[in-house]
């Protein structure tokens, strides 16, 4: 039987995808086990930056040559839901860049509950564009 997901979970939840904006920010990347699974599967495609597998492949992506990041990310609109168990998160994050510049992105993630807490399994960014 699938349980619902308790307020305390999505509340953890929300704080997962906050937690995303100020570690990427700070450029705190040793912190990477506390947003994702090992395994995760990390899709920046549209930002023309590829698709990681695992921790360390997101690491090495965000700090590679082709790693894109704005100022600061601000992470809203979020809706989760349980679809038979894989809980599936969608949000709205905004960028604001180095010159001013603001952009737009629609994740679309997968979490799930591990030992440590909830952690993304699956994260796809795609750009708003006009």
């Amino acid at each position: 039987m699938v349980h619902p997901l308790s307020v305390e979970d999505r509340l953890d939840i929300g704080e997962l995808l906050a937690r995303y904006g100020h570690i990427v920010d700070e450029q705190e990347w040793h912190r990477a086990g506390e947003l994702f699974t090992d395994d995760c599967v990390y899709d920046m495609t549209d930002f023309d930056m590829g698709i990681a597998i695992g921790t360390d492949a997101v690491v090495e992506m965000w700090t590679g040559p082709t790693a894109k990041h704005p100022l600061a990310h601000h992470a809203t609109n979020v809706v989760i839901t349980d679809d038979d168990g894989v809980i599936r998160v969608i949000s709205k994050g905004i960028g604001v860049g180095r010159g001013g510049r603001v952009g737009s992105v629609t994740y679309y993630d997968v979490v799930a509950k591990t030992e440590q807490g909830w952690r993304f399994t699956q994260r796809s960014g795609i750009l708003r564009r006009p």
